[in-house]
């Protein structure tokens, strides 16, 4: 009989789906049993503060990663995002599944769309990236923290906390709750993360015959475009007290890789962009092209604010 694989998994309503959703993978396309071994994670049970002041993404994962160490877990699903860019000794990602949208979403009960709020609205959201894209075309807004998970965040709102929040496309469509959306961002208006609206499952380095098991599972496309992504972030040191934006399209083989950088400590300073392109066939190209586009922001005095 074929063994049973172990999946670690946030207890989220999302993250549940999206373990389930792997766990279906597993079966239809390996013929690989599957259960889940919900968990609660830090980023999880810390809702007063931003992600910046408690420790980052990687409080997402940690937990997840302590269940894989101690073989009580044989692998864990990630949304890609929130996977810090280099991984701890002895954990690797293994695969990187098809992206859902990876676009930011526009969600309010009263407003269909940025334009339509009016001077001073109340919006939600908590990562700077956001934060700093939306004063850029909204600078009269107030842009105030929103923590919790994805139906937390959406109470929140319809309490009267906020005007509208900012949240990913890929998490209310993977939901259901694709009616919440009043609007999507264009990636021309805002820009998404590294790895938005992808699924990483991570593993421990040395089971080899699991990363072959999954290999079949790998979305090459997706896979090669968050790489560039996560390797603009990973040559600026950047984590979630760094608003980055980079996000990879493809145009037959070409990879077009774009990217902008934000000042956490002023926000009214312009954004730093950049924009690359290359044929991209490798792990090693698609990093080039990631390193690249960073070196293109750390010309215009990324430095400067990266410091702030």
């Amino acid at each position: 009989m074929t063994q049973e694989l172990i999946i670690a998994t946030r207890e989220s309503r999302l993250a549940l789906w999206q373990a389930e959703h792997v766990q279906a993978l597993l079966a239809r396309q390996l013929g690989r049993p599957a259960r889940l071994l919900g968990m609660t994670t830090r980023g999880d049970q810390i809702l007063d503060r931003t992600l910046a002041k408690i420790g980052g993404k990687g409080l997402f994962v940690k937990e997840l990663e302590t269940a894989l160490a101690e073989r009580r877990a044989d692998l864990a699903v990630h949304s890609l995002k929130d996977v810090p860019m280099d991984l701890p000794e002895g954990f690797a990602l293994t695969a990187v599944l098809e992206r859902e949208d990876p676009r930011d979403a526009f969600v309010s009960n009263d407003y269909a769309s940025l334009a339509e709020l009016p001077p001073g609205a109340v919006v939600g959201s908590s990562s700077l990236r956001r934060v700093t894209q939306l004063l850029s075309l909204r600078p009269d807004l107030r842009v105030e923290p929103l923590r919790g998970n994805l139906d937390t965040r959406l109470r929140k709102l319809d309490e009267g906390g906020y005007h509208a929040i900012v949240l990913a496309a890929a998490g209310l469509k993977r939901l259901g709750l694709a009616a919440r959306i009043r609007a999507v961002f264009d990636t021309d208006t805002m820009l998404p993360c590294a790895g938005q609206g992808a699924l990483g499952l991570e593993i421990r380095a040395d089971d080899a015959a699991l990363a072959d098991a999954l290999a079949p599972l790998v979305h090459r496309p997706t896979l090669l475009a968050c790489e560039a992504e996560r390797a603009v972030s990973r040559a600026l040191g950047g984590s979630c007290s760094v608003p980055l934006a980079a996000h990879a399209q493809w145009a037959g083989e070409r990879l077009q890789l774009r990217a902008a950088l934000g000042h956490a400590a002023q926000a009214e300073a312009p954004l730093l962009r950049a924009d690359v392109g290359a044929a991209v066939t490798d792990v090693a190209a698609a990093r080039a092209l990631g390193e690249q586009a960073a070196q293109a922001l750390r010309e215009q005095g990324a430095a400067t604010y990266l410091a702030g």
